[in-house]
This record gives structure tokens, sequence and C-alpha cells, in this order.
């Protein structure tokens, strides 16, 4: 069993920065991939950024330049470090985790989210 949690939202002034973190735990091999996404109320859940196995890294144009998603393997653990916050960016953010659990199983789990809310 894999479990996600994230952690780091709160409340931000517009400017202002956050660092989310995304923790995977249980019983697998290694982690192939990590997306980000996010859900503002009433829209579409909107995919952020990935980061890959090797370290690779894709970002939304919306937030492209002022995010980066990195990971410390060591800790299980990635990041999305938020920067120059803008009201837009209200959401709940939550990670999405490929994970090897075996020579020939994966598994997509999701975290339960945390909320990010950016004042004007």
């Amino acid at each position: 069993q894999v479990q996600l949690v994230e952690s780091g939202g709160g409340l931000v002034q517009a400017g202002g920065s956050l660092r989310l973190s995304c923790v995977a735990s249980g019983s697998f091999f290694s982690i192939n991939f990590v997306n980000w996404y996010r859900q503002a109320p009433g829209k579409q859940r909107e995919w952020v950024a990935t980061i890959t196995s090797g370290g690779s890294t894709n970002y939304g144009d919306s937030v492209k330049g002022r995010f980066t998603v990195s990971r410390d393997n060591t800790k299980n653990t990635v990041y999305l470090q938020m920067n120059s916050l803008k009201p837009e960016d209200t959401a709940v953010y939550y990670c999405n985790a490929g994970l090897q659990v075996n020579n020939n199983n994966g598994v997509s789990s999701w975290g339960q989210g945390t909320q990010v809310t950016v004042s004007s």
C-alpha cells in the first residue's frame, strides 16, 4: 500500500512564495514520476508540473518561470517551490505519483490535496 501526503499550503499575499511537499510512504521500489495538479473552485483540474525519475521537469504555461519542482530521493519527497504567486494560483494542489511496487507492476497514487490561497 502506498500513501502520498501533501503539505505546505497556506495563505500568502500576491508576490509571495510557498513550498509544497509531497511525501510517499508504503511499500514500493521507486518513484517513477510525480505530477502536481491543482483545482480551483468551479474549474477543472489543471496540470501544473512533472518531474521524472531522472530529474527531467516540465511545467504548465501558467506557472513556467515561477514554479520549480524538485525531488529528494533519500526522503521519497517531491517539492513544488512556488514564487511570485498570483491570486489566480489559488487552488487545492494535489500530487500524483507513479510508483514501482515490484518488477512487473506499478501504481498511480494521489494525495489528499493542500489548499493554497493567494490574496491580492
